[in-house]
């Protein structure tokens, strides 16, 4: 069979499984009603974990990796409402919902330019176009510079920029591109982190490095430190710092970290979905998993079938990797780690 054959085999079979689902559980119907309670459940029990770390009932791990897991639950849920899932006719609630994500994840991009970029994911996943993916370091060799870099969208992205846009100037010129797309996924891409997205990488600089300087102040006497106006500033970001941006920099490593080595890259040939990601599934992935929702086991899932929720497709996983890899679909391919993400060997 041809690769597009097999696409709609998967599409086919995980489709109606999605069927025997809702039919099977009538209450599953109320999707606008579930994902409304799934954000307002991790918002006030995020705000309980704040509450509790700030009157020293909890200490700041349990803080920060319990609203990493929490926020990664809700890029699931933003990652819905930008293909339209919740609240489409209700573009009052459907805009509030992802503009409280996003200030509750401000590290990540502004979700409607995000938007833009997803979309021609979907359209070109794994080409040299493909912004979205590579912004998140896939493609790239593995080195300490791509670990380092995994999770920032900031320092990470101006360092790659140049090339990206070399690359997408090559593909305008070769007609794989067009000039008004190319145009507006750079403006997508620049203007998606502004403000938070900057502001909020700045503020971890300069922790990290207040963090930095005043250990090499203790340990060898390092004259230098940061100026106390600085400490203070940081001092008043404290809250902001462990209840949102500490949480989301574990988060996002996790998540770049299983999203950017899922999806192929460079030599995938052009709208074959069976070459676009794997699952990942492997033992210990599972650290990472878990502050992204287990994205490694269900966004492949996705790329075939776009519009559903992403706790349907968590519980409709078994069947829909059982017909996945009967087709050709990978599983745990780790060599992709020593191929730079390709998908064939180089």
């Amino acid at each position: 069979m041809t690769h597009q054959q097999k696409t709609n085999i998967i599409k086919k079979e995980i489709i109606a499984s999605y069927k025997s689902l809702r039919a099977k559980y009538p209450v599953l119907k109320y999707q606008n009603f579930i994902g409304f309670s799934i954000f307002m459940s991790c918002l006030l029990i995020s705000a309980g974990l704040g509450y509790m770390w700030y009157v020293d009932i909890i200490p700041a791990w349990v803080l920060i990796l319990g609203n990493a897991f929490l926020f990664g639950v809700l890029h699931e849920l933003e990652h819905d409402l930008i293909h339209f899932i919740y609240f489409k006719n209700n573009k009052l609630v459907h805009n509030l919902m992802l503009l409280v994500i996003w200030l509750v994840r401000p590290l990540t991009l502004n979700p409607w330019f995000r938007r833009v970029l997803h979309y021609h994911h979907h359209k070109f996943s794994g080409t040299l176009h493909d912004v979205e993916e590579r912004g998140v370091t896939n493609g790239e060799k593995w080195s300490l510079k791509r670990l380092l870099f995994t999770p920032d969208l900031v320092i990470g992205n101006a360092l790659r920029v140049i090339g990206l846009f070399s690359d997408m100037k090559r593909e305008v010129d070769n007609g794989n591109l067009k000039l008004h797309t190319a145009k507006k996924l750079k403006l997508s891409g620049v203007f998606g982190l502004i403000p938070f997205t900057i502001l909020s990488h700045v503020i971890l600089y300069v922790f990290f490095t207040d963090i930095l300087l005043d250990f090499l102040h203790n340990k060898y006497q390092f004259t230098w430190v940061l100026p106390e106006v600085i400490k203070d500033v940081l001092a008043w970001s404290k809250p902001i710092i462990y209840i949102v941006l500490l949480p989301n920099l574990l988060r996002q490593f996790c998540l770049h970290f299983i999203t950017s080595n899922l999806h192929y890259f460079g030599d995938v040939e052009q709208g074959n979905v069976i070459e676009q990601t794997q699952v990942l599934t492997v033992w210990w992935t599972y650290p990472f998993q878990l502050f992204c929702f287990f994205f490694g086991w269900t966004h492949a899932i996705h790329h075939f079938v776009v519009n559903e929720t992403f706790y349907i497709r968590h519980i409709a996983r078994k069947k829909a990797h059982e017909v996945m890899r009967k087709n050709g679909v990978r599983f745990n391919d780790l060599g992709t780690f020593r191929r730079a993400n390709r998908y064939h060997e180089v």
